[in-house]
């Protein structure tokens, strides 16, 4: 009888989980899930650049600049790309 109950007090003191470790635990699992959410929103089109401008290249081939751009405003041009 007395084992058991040593056995039942073991158990218990398993289940019951310090403050620090649910806090680390709780904050951990915040910064994983905003690492997860910002895979796909920054990460993914840093590493795939190619893909992204092949992309962009194949969606605005129809496009001109001068009919959707807001009357008064200059049409956007790259300013990386050097002066010929």
């Amino acid at each position: 009888m007395k084992e058991l109950i040593s056995v039942l007090r073991c158990g218990e003191s398993i289940k019951i989980m310090s403050a620090n470790r649910r806090i680390t635990l709780i904050f951990g699992g915040f910064i994983a899930a905003v690492a997860v959410a910002f895979y796909p929103i920054f990460f993914h089109p840093l590493t795939h650049t190619e893909d992204y401008k092949q992309i962009q290249k194949t969606n605005r081939a129809g496009v001109n600049q001068a009919d959707v751009q807001p009357a008064g405003l200059k049409i956007w041009s790259d300013p990386f790309k050097p002066k010929s």
